[in-house]
């Protein structure tokens, strides 16, 4: 438990990727490490920025690490990271361990040239299309079906006329939930699965493009969203401008977008595919209200994806919202943490109440999940302790009963409290006064016409999945 959310949620969250490509040979390093700055809340465990010249020596400069992006990276470094083309990724591990090797983006050298990968998803096939390559000489450096992708593009690139053929080549061979950022040479490459499971968008900034999985990194580049990459989408960007091949796509209707992006992982300020996050939480929110009406005095949230759905609780309801939690922004990984044993200590370190907020109080506390209960009854024990006279607890998510196999941080079935336990049974681990769960049929209202996966509740997959874990499959 290296991050507040593995912490307060038992959930990890996913990674970010980030491009950038400026036609007028300005450096991206920059812009790279401001964009990864904003999608800093997807991943926490490592980082990293490769750039290449597109005018000048056909070689990649890049700088990876373990850590925040201002743990890696100062001005010196990326003084260093000379190039026009560029991309970044923030990483967190739902496949592979954390280890700096590990990191990305991937730089790959081979007879064409060079690549840069950075990956953000998980892979259903890995297992199969590694020992395959494998078995044909392929040597690997990491322990990420990321560096799977790469070969297969490499491989690919061998023969095709382009990059972008080889990336539209090797996504007719991997399986899962992905969204691709790829540097060649001259090029930068967009790729999202046709399932759409993981988010792409675009932006322009006078005459630079960006790539990033949200679109709260391209504001906060100072650049305009231009739209997102479609599912089964391949953008290519050249001088020429933006490319577009919708071969790989599927019909709407199988589309399976993350819900959980909305629950949970999306920045409140990003829009994905048209929605807003920040909307979609109040409409969990009110939701929520509307299906577990309770009399209380306060509302309050847990920081910071419980906090939008609480005031849409509050809205809804009529009951104040108040902010009865203190996050400790300044927790990093290199923070020495107690004991294993000690989990309510390890909560008290990132997150306080406010006493004058709950004291004497009915409260109702809105959360995006509950995965193995554990942190949940420590922050209801925390509220009980600071003064709190009930805590009713309201959950934005519906009862996780399935892993998930696509890059969300969901463990096997026997870590799933919800699993092998009855709500009731639920309420009275954690020591909530009530507890009531988003309703499976009221999942559609946060996301409008948008088809979306909600297999991790429900057990429907949108492709098929493996029989086991295979999240660290190549440990």
């Amino acid at each position: 438990m290296e991050n507040f959310e593995r912490v307060t949620t038992g959930l990890g969250e996913e990674c970010g990727v980030f491009g950038a490509y400026d036609m007028d040979g300005r450096d991206v390093a920059p812009s790279i490490y401001y964009g990864l700055f904003a999608l800093q809340h997807r991943g926490q465990e490592s980082c990293g920025i490769a750039v290449t010249d597109t005018k000048g020596q056909r070689r990649v400069l890049s700088r990876k690490g373990l850590g925040h992006v201002n743990d890696v990276f100062d001005e010196e470094t990326l003084s260093e990271l000379k190039g026009n083309l560029g991309v970044g990724h923030v990483r967190y591990s739902t496949a592979g361990g954390t280890r700096v090797e590990n990191a990305q983006p991937l730089v790959i050298n081979y007879v064409k040239g060079t690549l840069a990968i950075a990956h953000n998803g998980n892979l259903v096939n890995a297992i199969e299309l590694r020992r395959e390559l494998e078995y044909t000489g392929a040597i690997f450096q990491t322990t990420i079906d990321s560096e799977v992708i790469a070969y297969h593009i490499a491989r690919e690139r061998l023969n095709t006329r382009t990059a972008e053929e080889a990336v539209k080549n090797a996504m007719k061979k991997i399986r899962g939930a992905y969204a691709l950022v790829v540097n060649s040479p001259r090029k930068m490459i967009g790729a999202r699965d046709p399932f759409g499971l993981k988010p792409l968008c675009i932006g322009k900034r006078d005459n630079t493009y960006f790539l990033a999985s949200e679109s709260c990194a391209i504001t906060a580049v100072d650049a305009e969203f231009v739209r997102d990459v479609k599912p089964g989408e391949i953008v290519t960007i050249t001088h020429d401008g933006i490319a577009s091949d919708m071969s790989m796509a599927i019909e709407d209707e199988k589309q399976a977008r993350c819900i959980f992006e909305y629950i949970y992982f999306a920045r409140t300020d990003s829009t994905i595919d048209g929605v807003n996050v920040y909307h979609s939480r109040i409409l969990a929110g009110k939701a929520l209200a509307e299906s577990y009406p309770v009399e209380a005095d306060v509302v309050v949230g847990v920081p910071d994806s419980g906090l939008v759905a609480a005031k849409g609780y509050s809205e809804y309801s009529g009951i104040p919202y108040g902010m009865a939690f203190h996050k400790n922004s300044y927790v990093g990984r290199t923070f020495i943490k107690p004991k294993q044993s000690d989990r309510e200590s390890s909560v008290k370190i990132k997150l306080n109440v406010i006493p004058e907020v709950v004291r004497g109080k009915r409260i109702v506390m809105v959360d995006d999940s509950i995965v193995r209960g554990t942190p949940c009854a420590n922050i209801i024990r925390m509220l009980k302790n600071a003064g709190a006279t009930e805590v009713h607890v309201r959950i934005s998510s519906p009862p996780f009963l399935h892993p998930c196999y696509f890059g969300t941080d969901v463990p096997s079935d026997d870590q799933l409290i919800a699993h092998s336990h009855t709500p009731e049974q639920i309420r009275q681990m954690i020591g909530a006064d009530s507890l009531g769960y988003m309703e499976i049929g009221k999942l559609k209202n946060m996301v409008g016409e948008l088809k979306f996966c909600d297999a991790c509740f429900t057990g429907r997959y949108p492709m098929e999945v493996p029989n086991e874990d295979i999240s660290h499959a190549f440990e």
